[in-house]
């Protein structure tokens, strides 16, 4: 296994390197202080440094991926490292390149790269969330290893072991895919990429809190899988990376390193559960719904930018309640299928409510929730309370990283974004605020505070 061992940490870079604590999770070293475990992740190796010049051919030769290379990138993943990398690799043998041109995570996009890798044996991708979802899934559907140098600290998904798929339907799934061989960072590519991407990661980052807050909740008052796990490992970073906010949209090594281990961290987190909860809840409902749906009026903003505008959001309607010492009180679920085959078409629309029906509730269901809710109240709000990071703090950190914080800044037409809000919940299984603001009957004034 590859690690930064005894190579010696950078200034401001955790004790033992900017892989410190990765190395034993990838190792199978750590122990899970609540359960005595030491969870297993399918990585073979997690390098993160300031520079992986000279060592990239290394990197993948210690991962027996085959003795033939296709280097996947776009345009400008190409310009920013692949080319680079395609370059170090020919010492290992013949290479090959398939860029992308201004590639979709979508099925046709998944079709058509799987024609074009087809008797392909060592999978480099290089780049962030589309290019790694992409070649993760493909390789996925035929269990081919691969590995990944990540470009940009955009997105959290690159040790997670689910990818981001929009159906043919329109709809964007997590789909159940593999993690990579290897994950390489170069934390200078990643400091010189557009702060906007690395701004965009950091607000993927921010929605630790509200996520979980509806997680929790969910938990105490359904009796929904929880893991503390996934917050176990990362809290301690996500307290550095906050101190750093200003320097991730100035390209700032630094934050930049703090950046890639809280997304890496997260990622690992999936490993642990099987499952992306812990940091996917409301606010990525509210994102996904914007992706689905807005059709010509999407601005072209990336997920986390979205993801960081709807956390503010979710922590808004989250203090709703939380500020309040009486527990909310819900009524039965009112879900209207004409209105969502209008938004949605029928096919999406009828696949959603199938997905949601645990969570639509009838009177009694909804009366047995308002007596579990008298009960946990007390309790269950001093619990939230402690996950919380305030809503001003959070609108500070995301401006300091230079992220947009209201769907005006993010170019969605603020009628459409407050219709993300409200309906958003349709569309998954996972029981958030959202669904306690509607159905006791306040989202819809909530939302029309969203501008």
């Amino acid at each position: 296994m590859e690690t930064l061992r005894n190579r010696g940490a950078a200034e401001g870079a955790p004790m033992g390197g900017w892989t410190a604590l990765i190395d034993d999770i990838v190792a199978g070293e750590w122990t899970n202080p609540e359960t005595g475990e030491r969870p297993s992740v399918p990585y073979d190796s997690i390098v993160i440094a300031e520079s992986l010049a000279g060592r990239e051919a290394d990197l993948v030769e210690s991962l027996d991926l085959g003795s033939s290379f296709t280097v996947v990138a776009d345009h400008a993943t190409w310009e920013a490292m692949g080319a680079r990398v395609a370059k170090a690799l020919q010492r290992l043998g013949p290479v090959k390149t398939v860029l992308l041109d201004h590639p979709h995570a979508d099925m046709a996009t998944v079709a058509d790269l799987t024609e074009r890798l087809k008797g392909a044996e060592g999978l480099v991708a290089v780049g962030s969330g589309t290019i790694n979802d992409l070649v993760k899934y493909v390789t996925g559907l035929d269990g081919r290893r691969y590995c990944v140098f990540g470009t940009a600290a955009s997105m959290n998904g690159y040790t997670s072991t689910t990818a981001s798929i929009t159906l043919d339907s329109g709809l964007k799934v997590s789909l159940p895919s593999h993690a990579p061989a290897g994950f390489f960072v170069d934390l200078s590519v990643a400091a010189a990429a557009p702060t906007y991407l690395s701004a965009a990661g950091f607000a993927d980052c921010i929605c630790r809190s509200v996520a979980q807050v509806d997680w929790w909740m969910s938990h105490r008052l359904l009796g929904s899988v929880y893991a503390n796990s996934p917050y176990l490992i990362q809290a301690r970073d996500e307290i550095e990376l906050n101190r750093r906010a200003a320097g991730i949209g100035q390209g700032d090594v630094e934050a930049n390193g703090y950046l890639y281990r809280v997304l890496t961290l997260c990622g690992l987190g999936v490993s642990f559960t099987g499952m992306s909860n812990h940091g996917s809840m409301g606010e990525h409902q509210i994102s996904h719904y914007i992706d689905c749906f807005a059709g010509e009026r999407h601005p072209g903003t990336l997920h986390g930018q979205q993801v960081g505008v709807a956390s503010l959001t979710m922590a808004r309607i989250q203090r709703h309640f939380l500020d309040s010492a009486a527990p909310p009180r819900i009524g039965p679920t009112r879900i209207d299928r004409d209105d969502m085959i209008r938004r949605m078409g029928a096919d999406v629309a009828d696949q959603c409510l199938t997905d949601i029906a645990p969570k639509i509730y009838d009177q009694r269901a909804a009366d047995e929730i308002n007596e579990r809710l008298a009960d946990l109240w007390p309790t269950l709000r001093r619990e939230l309370q402690d996950f919380v990071i305030p809503v001003d703090a959070m609108t500070r950190l995301l401006k300091d990283a230079g992220g947009p914080t209201t769907a005006a800044e993010l170019g969605v037409p603020v009628d459409f974004y407050r219709e993300a809000v409200i309906h958003c919940r349709e569309m998954r299984n996972r029981y958030s605020f959202l669904d306690i603001a509607a159905d006791s009957g306040v989202l819809e004034d909530l939302a029309a505070a969203e501008v």
